[in-house]
């Protein structure tokens, strides 16, 4: 059984009370400042079509653009609100929708995000329209379900990687790692602790550490703090808040300790950065400004 659900010009639904115990799935959508939450019991996958839109979960909070997916595990209960002009997406799927992919393409779902292709997120707007329609039938479930693993073919390697003897125990590994990438990554804005990844993730801190090096190449505390620094370089494209500003709401404790860092990472001050965003330049171009001056300044000497 498929159920439909529309959120639109400001309309706000809850799928809370409203999703039937029978439906094994149910195509959601979002537009123009509508927002839609969906139930704690299904595994949901949001694609955004137009514009942009918000994203809050238990994992924490994302911005959506075209062409992206995101993906979250049961229990997030994401919302999600379009922009002014976005139209955003998504399918809900219970644990029968999720059995019926394995026995078809013996592979799973996982959360995390990613980007589309034009082609791809065209396929995906034809089989999302073709299962929100009333008479479809269970039939129709397949093309979605294998488009939707599709998307995440490029993750297929890393569940490989992962501990375990088994094949549903190396899934349900991955599965818990790639949950504790997207709560890094929905809370760029401050310092995360080991400790919370741990146990979202119901892992010892030394067990989640060490397999999430192995697996992404990249320390927890590393990734939390390069995507800081990606948050802030954001912030000073996109607004006007003073570096300071941008400092705070990038998680950092002062001025000082943000400067070094960003500097160590994107090898410019923020302030040179920024000019070179304003001016539609690259990066690159305010450090080789910044090496040139140093140059100067040495030859006066």
């Amino acid at each position: 059984m498929r159920q439909l659900f529309w959120a639109d010009r400001g309309q706000s639904l809850s799928l809370d009370h409203r999703v039937d115990e029978g439906a094994v799935s149910a195509c959601m959508g979002a537009a123009r400042l509508g927002s839609l939450q969906t139930s704690g019991a299904a595994f949901t996958v949001w694609l955004q079509l137009r514009g942009s839109s918000w994203v809050e979960a238990k994992e924490g909070k994302f911005r959506l653009h075209r062409g992206e997916w995101i993906a979250f595990e049961k229990e997030s209960r994401p919302l999600v609100q379009a922009g002014r002009d976005g139209l955003c997406i998504g399918v809900s799927l219970n644990a029968e929708a999720l059995r019926t992919l394995g026995e078809l393409a013996d592979c799973g779902l996982y959360a995390g995000r990613g980007r589309t292709t034009r082609h791809e997120a065209r396929v995906a707007l034809r089989l999302w329209r073709d299962g929100a329609q009333p008479d479809s039938g269970t039939q129709s479930l397949r093309p979605i379900l294998l488009h939707l693993a599709s998307l995440q073919r490029e993750l297929l390697d890393s569940v490989q990687r992962c501990p375990g003897r088994s094949r549903s125990r190396k899934r349900q590994v991955f599965g818990r790692m790639q949950r504790a990438r997207l709560y890094l990554e929905g809370n760029s804005h401050r310092v995360v602790r080991i400790g919370e990844l741990a146990e979202l993730a119901n892992f010892s801190s030394w067990y989640l550490s060490k397999t999430f090096q192995s697996l992404y190449e990249e320390s927890p505390q590393a990734l939390s703090a390069r995507l800081r620094l990606e948050r802030a370089a954001q912030l000073l494209r996109d607004t006007d808040m003073m570096i300071g500003e941008v400092a705070s709401a990038s998680g950092f404790d002062n001025c000082c300790s943000f400067a070094r860092a960003f500097r160590a990472h994107f090898g410019t001050t923020a302030s040179r950065y920024r000019d070179a965003a304003a001016a539609n330049l690259p990066p690159e171009s305010a450090k080789s400004k910044g090496d040139s001056r140093k140059t100067s300044a040495a030859g006066r000497t």
